[in-house]
């Protein structure tokens, strides 16, 4: 029996919907969950980061202070995880930290993607080495920084000469397409996942997320708003390509709905339902017409999202990822223990062809907890 290879991946997504920590063992061929934590994020947290995601005043300081508060979030995460186990700290050889997305601007003349949680903060308050910072060195050769899970999913998830599509729903969507070819893999965001439909029913009803798709469901979709968000220049571009809530955020719902008032709000709930189906459907028809499509993040959930977007994709058998034995809503989890677990092995981590770097390369910075 081989001894076990324990990392901690710690993952909080666009959506703000959680801190998920997750502990895995890659002794084996396929790396094993041994355990799940999710530690919810306290409202005037929540708050406080939704504000850093706009530009605004005194930005610096709430960017510090935030930094520093993130990293003892997460670090209550590992600890809260730890506690579930009877694993010693000790065992642990590292955590890969994702960190708090506040900007991701990779298109810009001087690209950048900026992630808070101090690295440093989570070292101490847990007593375990952290890897972290894992999309810079991406963009420092001249990548997106995103979306940096296609490798994982085609180590984990590829079979030879069958065509696979790995979906992530988080806040916004991305795939990875695994031609059964390792050499063509490719990965982008689509566009939208659950940001906008979280937004709109927290703001009209004040309820965190459409559980299972029912408001939208109680809705019926408007077919020229549908047109008029498609229309976004996003959708049409070609990849390596990456986005965030800088393009799709409350601001642009707001301008998207100006000549739609009239709507009832169930409808809009529906028509955004149909905008993350669409795009996303878009853009796996393109990859090609048939294969099998495996779901994974909050998105998979959501009875109403898959139900409209098996819908859109005919030629495709579709299920979650659990189906190949790994637990739709810790994916991402996984893959940033997967990421330290690599960077600990001084292995690349990322798919040129997916973020457009120059080269693969060992992606993050370690922080000794020593």
């Amino acid at each position: 029996m081989s001894k076990p290879e324990y990392f901690i991946g710690l993952m909080s997504g666009t959506s703000m919907d959680g801190v998920d920590a997750v502990l895995v063992d890659f002794s084996q061929p396929k790396p094993q969950l041994i355990a799940g934590h999710t530690q919810a994020i306290p409202s005037h947290l929540l708050k406080g980061l939704q504000r850093l995601c706009n530009p605004a005043a005194d930005e610096i300081n709430r960017l510090g202070r935030l930094d520093r508060t993130v990293g003892s979030l997460f670090a209550n995460a590992v600890n809260a995880l730890l506690e579930k186990t009877n694993i010693p700290k000790e065992q642990i050889i590292a955590i890969g930290s994702h960190g708090q997305t506040v900007r991701h601007m990779p298109n810009l003349e001087v690209g950048f993607t900026l992630q808070i949680g101090d690295p440093n903060t989570i070292a101490v308050e847990t007593g375990i080495d952290v890897i972290a910072d894992f999309r810079r060195k991406d963009i420092a050769l001249g990548g997106q920084g995103a979306p940096l899970v296609p490798a994982f999913h085609q180590q984990v998830f590829a079979e030879k000469n069958q065509i696979r599509v790995i979906l992530n729903i988080g806040g916004i969507a991305n795939v990875t397409f695994l031609p059964g070819n390792s050499e063509q893999v490719l990965g982008f965001d689509t566009g939208p996942g659950n940001t906008l439909i979280d937004a709109f029913i927290l703001q009209n009803l004040e309820q965190a997320f459409d559980e299972d798709g029912q408001w939208a469901e109680s809705g019926n979709s408007n077919q020229a708003l549908l047109t008029q968000m498609l229309s976004h220049p996003y959708f049409s571009l070609h990849y390596p390509k990456s986005t965030g809530r800088e393009l799709f955020n409350q601001a642009w719902l707001e301008q998207q709905l100006a000549n739609f008032s009239h709507l009832d709000a169930a409808d809009i709930q529906s028509t955004l339902l149909d905008l993350t189906c669409h795009s996303i459907a878009n853009d796996i028809n393109k990859l090609s017409p048939n294969g099998q499509l495996f779901v994974c993040g909050g998105g998979a959930l959501n009875g109403a999202l898959m139900k409209r977007l098996a819908l859109l994709v005919p030629g495709y058998q579709l299920q979650t990822t659990s189906a190949l034995g790994v637990d739709a809503k810790w994916v991402e989890g996984i893959a940033f223990a997967w990421l330290a677990m690599r960077h600990q092995h001084n292995l690349p981590a990322n798919l040129p062809a997916v973020t457009g770097a120059s080269r693969p390369a060992v992606l993050g910075g370690r922080y000794s907890a020593k």
